[in-house]
């Protein structure tokens, strides 16, 4: 072999395993390329799920604070609601003592009242009090009953109050007394429940 053809060679040679050295760093490079990139894909994608998360947790939030307005508002109208019928109703019942205190039953009703507390005072010392709107009833109660009726210095609404003072015992069979007991206790039960 000539010099040449051994320069030729070695430079054959060298030109090689320097085309095989470049392809192989050029090789290494990609790779480091691809897993940043694959790296830097994965972190952008747990990222955007960090966000979306947060967001999705923002805006649960946020309906659910909504919702719990809205649920307030509507306990709140339903609630005035209420009222508002059950003073409704109330009026109504009102307006029918009314008009059942004009009628005769009215007074046979006092009488079997009066006669309720004289079983219950047993034979001890009562007074009985009526309304003064009740006041042209007295004659037809004693008559009835036998037992003394006063006037009373309140003003109430129909009905009577028994007072025994041995046992320290009222009884309020007041219309007013017992309307006010049931406006206290009324309750709008059944329908939809919403809870």
């Amino acid at each position: 072999m000539t010099t040449d053809e051994k320069l030729q060679h070695f430079y054959d040679v060298s030109v090689e395993s320097a085309k095989a050295e470049a392809a192989q760093e050029i090789e290494n490079y990609k790779k480091a390329l691809m897993k940043l990139l694959e790296e830097h894909k994965e972190e952008k994608i747990r990222q955007s799920q960090m966000e979306l998360k947060a967001e999705t947790d923002s805006a649960k939030r946020q309906i659910n604070k909504a919702l719990s307005v809205e649920q307030l508002n509507i306990k709140r109208r339903l609630a005035k609601k209420q009222l508002e019928l059950r003073d409704s109703i109330i009026s109504e019942v009102k307006n029918r003592l009314e008009e059942f205190m004009s009628t005769p039953d009215y007074p046979r009703y006092l009488c079997k009242k009066i006669n309720e507390a004289l079983e219950f005072a047993d034979g001890d010392e009562m007074t009985i009090y009526i309304s003064s709107n009740d006041a042209s009833l007295m004659p037809t109660l004693v008559a009835q009953t036998n037992q003394q009726v006063e006037i009373s210095s309140e003003t109430f609404f129909g009905g009577l109050k028994a007072v025994i003072p041995s046992k320290n015992i009222i009884i309020d069979n007041t219309f007013s007394a017992l309307v006010e007991a049931e406006k206290a206790e009324f309750t709008f039960d059944g329908g939809l429940s919403y809870e």
